[in-house]
């Protein structure tokens, strides 16, 4: 585990009776994609929320690029380099593409704005902002109103807002939720190439994007990871198609 980027340690999370995470160890490492999934119900959302750190642990640690991390909140884990997406937009759908990325730089930049001076005219706030807009392929729909963009545009400004925070990590969870079979091939490629600024550990309930872009992938079922590995080594193994993937309706 010495080349791990983001390491989770034995992540345990109990509410009441149920126990959401039990035990979960795993690692990302640097120019992966790292694959969660498992069946509704089996605690990824839990364990997502405690890599981002809106939920501490039980027990377990956090390790960001060797220190840790467990003890730091969601905002504290960002400026670290965690830079997160989330299932359901927390975009600003009524302000312009620009001004939702020049927002992510600000955060970057670990300051408020000054009342004298408007945020959107600080050169080095929109120069980051735009940056990351064209790295994404939004640079020429800079002013458009957010809720005028495609839900897979939208999907790209959320990582444009998250490469404004310069992340060593990319926590994604279910980036393709909602996309038609189109929007789901642009994002598919468009994280192939992301992965080398920076690695991505992927929720995901989409199985055909998955296994194309996944380097490893992990199972979580009932709060207990029951397989890690290689696509095909995944695919083979008779525990996770018994218990997640043979269950179509989970896919």
């Amino acid at each position: 585990m010495t080349d791990a980027i983001l390491d989770i340690r034995g992540i345990s999370k109990s509410f009441g009776a149920l126990k959401a995470s039990d035990d979960v160890s795993l690692d990302l490492r640097a120019g992966e994609i790292h694959a969660l999934i498992g069946p509704n119900g089996a605690g990824k959302s839990t364990l997502i929320a405690q890599i981002a750190g809106s939920l501490k642990p039980d027990t377990g640690e956090v390790w960001l690029e060797g220190r840790n991390v467990t003890l730091d909140g969601p905002v504290a884990r960002a400026q670290a380099g965690l830079g997160r997406t989330f299932q359901i937009s927390s975009l600003a759908m009524e302000d312009t593409v620009l001004q939702n990325a020049v927002l992510g730089a600000l955060g970057a930049r670990h300051r408020a704005p000054g009342l004298w001076r408007p945020v959107m005219k600080q050169a080095d706030l929109r120069d980051t902002a735009m940056a990351a807009l064209s790295e994404v392929g939004l640079d020429e729909f800079a002013h458009f109103r957010t809720a005028d963009l495609s839900h897979g545009q939208r999907r790209q400004l959320e990582v444009a807002v998250a490469l404004t925070l310069k992340p060593h990590v990319f926590l994604m969870d279910e980036p393709m939720a909602g996309l038609g079979a189109d929007g789901s091939a642009l994002l598919v490629n468009f994280l192939h190439g992301l992965k080398s600024r920076a690695p991505i550990l992927l929720v995901e309930h989409d199985m055909d994007a998955v296994f194309q872009l996944a380097d490893r992938i992990s199972v979580l079922v009932y709060g207990r990871i029951i397989a890690t590995g290689t696509p095909d080594e995944i695919r083979a193994n008779s525990q996770v198609r018994e218990a997640y993937l043979g269950e179509e309706d989970d896919a």
